[in-house]
């Protein structure tokens, strides 16, 4: 009862799985998790405002009386679940099936391998799921987390079937590609906007926003991410990267600030096609080890742009805060 479904794939073993179960809904001696006589007419006389919000407010009231209430918004979703459901008339017609079948007697019989979803939180629920499975040869109890069936329970339910019936999870689709990150950052902009004031701080930071954006589109680098005074953008070769950063550090000095710079290369992991990984917080963190108006750059950049006519000076080893091992680093030198 509830949702007894049937995986069919020829390919596995047949299999059942059943949500919340219960063998009947009727109160008896020796089923107490069934519904008494007045719980039976209290719930009787909903069925004439079946498909109404009146129907949803007194299916909520009552429930709400009981040891383990609904979320208000599954609540709210009752009124629509029954108007999609069924008529009123097929309404009483189920109501009277339901509470005249029981299927104890046939439970033993249930030879293949069974899975009972369950909420966890639903005491009594969780006790006749237990009754249940000690009735059946190859039940199985999985408790999910909650109180009710909501959207945002269903991967995890839709997971448990999958390992129960033996289907794969779908393996997660990751997007990767080999980019060079450059990371740029207003040295001292604190003691600046203190020394300039407030409303010329943001007439130098936009200018020096847009002077940013307009090297970014020159060297055709990608603008992922604006924090404060730092960019961070990728590029699909490290020497446009490298230009870039001196192209803003040479026009920035007009405004009276001094920039710094970070590149790495790397492959890069893409999360709603934005780069990220590993790769990205080595740019962040070399960028922070840049003095003003310097542009420093990782091993694999200098390997990288062997022949392009660029320098490098040795800026030594480091450590770079939350990475592993310590990166040997080099100055560039225009």
């Amino acid at each position: 009862m509830h949702a007894l479904l049937a995986a069919t794939n020829p390919t596995l073993p047949r299999a059942l799985v059943w949500f919340e179960p219960s063998a009947r809904y009727s109160w008896a001696p020796d089923y107490p998790w069934g519904a008494t006589e007045e719980d039976q007419d209290l719930e009787r006389g909903f069925l004439g405002l079946w498909g109404t919000d009146a129907y949803a407010k007194a299916f909520g009231e009552e429930e709400e009386t009981g040891e383990n209430p609904l979320p208000r918004e599954h609540i709210e979703h009752q009124a629509i679940q029954a108007r999609n459901s069924c008529t009123p008339d097929v309404a009483a017609r189920l109501f009277d099936i339901w509470y005249e079948t029981d299927v104890r007697g046939v439970l033993g019989a249930v030879q293949t391998p069974t899975l009972l979803l369950v909420h966890e939180d639903r005491k009594a629920d969780v006790e006749e799921a237990e009754y249940i499975a000690s009735q059946m040869p190859a039940a199985e109890i999985r408790r999910m987390p909650g109180l009710a069936w909501t959207i945002e329970e269903q991967p995890a339910w839709a997971g448990q079937i999958r390992d129960f019936v033996g289907i794969e999870r779908p393996h997660p689709a990751f997007d990767t590609v080999l980019s060079t990150v450059l990371f740029t950052d207003i040295v001292g902009s604190t003691e600046r906007q203190a020394a300039v004031g407030d409303r010329a701080w943001r007439d130098i930071a936009q200018q020096h926003h847009a002077l940013v954006r307009e090297a970014l589109k020159r060297w055709r680098g990608q603008e992922n991410d604006t924090a404060g005074d730092g960019f961070y953008a990728t590029f699909d070769g490290p020497v446009r990267a490298i230009r870039c950063a001196f192209d803003v550090t040479e026009r920035v000095r007009d405004l009276g600030i001094e920039i710094r710079a970070g590149i790495h290369t790397g492959e890069c992991e893409l999360i709603d096609g934005k780069p990220t990984g590993l790769t990205v917080t080595i740019g962040a963190r070399i960028a922070a080890r840049a003095g003003p108006s310097e542009v420093l750059a990782s091993q694999t950049v200098k390997d990288l742009v062997a022949g392009s006519g660029l320098a490098f000076e040795d800026a030594g080893e480091h450590e770079l805060k939350g990475v592993p091992d310590r990166w040997h680093l080099y100055r560039v030198l225009e």
